[in-house]
């Protein structure tokens, strides 16, 4: 029950129950720990004294928990606690269904719905879920739908009304009614403590609904934001102070949303920008209220898009002992920006490179500006939504070139484009990473190195490693591609935070002989 490929060690009881002692961060998310005594069940990380060992039942997830007739502890509030990236369960059919069910895939649709776009049947997927999650997929959505509205009415001053239908419930009768049942109190019970914080905004923010989202530290923050502002489409994203804000698109929805990492400095009690190392363990996220009706599905793919879910102790152990010791001990913590759009990270690839050149960042504010939708969002830097690949594709590869993209890669992106939009082409997490990289490369003018990249970005595929980029053989010392992989080799299942660390080290002019191969 216990076995997991993200951990060096089986997660035995004994191990939860050591973790649970030390209050160890690494495994906020992995396990939760119930208390039979109380009936809460909590975060091994919970600042609430320790009970006695006796007393522990531990679960893999809030679900199975819940399943168990425990709730949700009050303190350590176990709906903050950051997920598990797909590619870390045992299962992968029951990862990738946990996923999109935590992304909102069963509000107002059938388990066979979900089973069918997995090409498996319905019975096998209840199976699947069962045994690895412990709880029916009816089951694990509804204890989504659960932690998120609890959330919301903790931290947020929407009514009970918009906060039911934002977590997923279909009738407010029906949210009170399971509310009560699983919590033991009504929903408004959350609200007689919370005192408002609305006055404390500046005046254009005070539409935006304000949340957290955990992670597992350390986290790169300057080193993710600097990457982000190298490729932003001007128009579409701004860095605001150590903020990053960006338009976008959701369904029928289109807002804006803002992230920033903020560290409590001891002592003093104030606040500062935070970078890698930091005692924090979230991020700070201002969403436009119009995303209020896609607010499961964003959610989770600001968490993917940030890379929150990652094990970044695990990672950077793993990868220091494959020779990236002094480039993983410079920058603890390095994510893999995600995507809001596959597509999306597709364009900036073909058109914007890796490096963002000021160049590349004109062509793509050309770009936007001619085929983003126009967007009022009352931030003077944000006014386009970014080129969807339906208006990319009829725009065509003319268009595209007459806004200065090279003929090849105009054509490249257009084919992309109506792959995308006539959905022969699937972009995000979940699909098959090799099958989509392999339809990439049979369109003309994309090679291996951006298939890869695609890949590793808009799948978020942590063992994607292009290995024919020249500034990845450089920053390695080697001279080719075979030989880049054998190097690499060692860095699996996660050779592209190892790329992401060798590209950083280029950015930033460090010496090859100096940074690669010393642990």
């Amino acid at each position: 029950m216990w076995n997991t490929r993200s951990f060096s060690v089986e997660l035995t009881p004994d191990v939860c129950q050591r973790a649970v002692r030390a209050r160890d961060p690494r495994f906020d998310g992995v396990f939760f720990v119930a208390i039979t005594t109380t009936g809460v069940y909590c975060r091994p990380v919970c600042p609430a004294r320790v009970t006695h060992p006796e007393r522990r039942r531990f679960f893999r997830t809030a679900a199975a928990a819940e399943h168990a007739g425990f709730r949700p502890c009050l303190r350590c509030r176990p709906e903050l606690a950051p997920g598990r990236a797909i590619c870390d369960a045992v299962s992968r059919l029951a990862g990738l269904a946990a996923h999109r069910i935590a992304a909102g895939a069963l509000n107002g649709r059938s388990v066979a719905g979900l089973a069918d776009e997995l090409c498996v049947s319905e019975r096998h997927l209840r199976r699947a879920l069962e045994r690895e999650m412990g709880v029916s997929p009816l089951e694990l959505a509804q204890t989504h739908r659960l932690l998120l509205a609890k959330r919301l009415l903790a931290d947020t001053d929407l009514s009970i009304s918009r906060i039911a239908y934002a977590s997923g419930f279909q009738s407010l009768r029906r949210f009170n009614a399971v509310f009560r049942e699983r919590y033991c109190m009504p929903p408004n019970a959350l609200r007689r403590a919370r005192r408002s914080r609305r006055s404390e905004r500046r005046s254009e923010e005070r539409d935006l609904l304000r949340l957290t989202l955990a992670y597992r530290p350390p986290f790169a923050w300057d080193v993710l934001l600097a990457q982000l502002a190298r490729e932003a489409m001007p128009g579409v994203e701004v860095l605001d102070g150590r903020r990053f804000g960006r338009t976008l698109r959701l369904h029928e929805s289109t807002g804006v949303v803002f992230a920033g990492n903020v560290e409590r400095s001891s002592g003093n009690g104030t606040h500062r920008a935070n970078g890698a190392g930091s005692r924090t363990s979230h991020l700070e996220i201002a969403i436009s209220v119009s995303l209020l009706p896609v607010l499961m599905p964003l959610l989770a793919k600001l968490r993917q898009f940030f890379d929150l879910d990652a094990e970044p102790s695990v990672v950077d152990a793993h990868l220091e002992e494959g020779g990236l010791g002094e480039p993983v001990r410079r920058v603890p913590g390095l994510r893999i920006p995600g995507s809001i759009d596959g597509f999306d990270v597709a364009l900036r690839i073909l058109l914007g490179g890796r490096a963002g050149s000021p160049k590349a960042r004109r062509l793509l504010q050309r770009v936007a500006e001619s085929l983003g939708e126009p967007i009022d969002t009352g931030f003077p830097a944000l006014t386009r939504l970014a080129p969807a690949a339906g208006r990319v594709a009829d725009a065509g590869a003319e268009r595209l070139t007459a806004l200065g993209v090279a003929s090849r890669r105009a054509q490249a992106t257009v084919a992309i484009a109506r792959a995308v939009a006539d959905g022969e082409l699937r972009l995000e997490p979940g699909a098959e990473s090799e099958t989509t990289r392999r339809i990439l490369q049979q369109i003309s003018g994309i090679g291996t190195v951006e298939a890869t990249r695609i890949v590793m970005r808009a799948l978020h595929w942590p063992d994607a490693f292009p290995a024919g980029d020249r500034g990845l053989q450089r920053a390695a010392q080697v001279v080719s591609a075979r030989a880049l992989l054998a190097k690499a080799e060692a860095w699996r299942p996660w050779r592209a935070y190892g790329a992401m660390h060798l590209w950083n080290q280029a950015h930033h002019g460090d010496s090859p002989r100096t940074r690669i191969g010393s642990s």
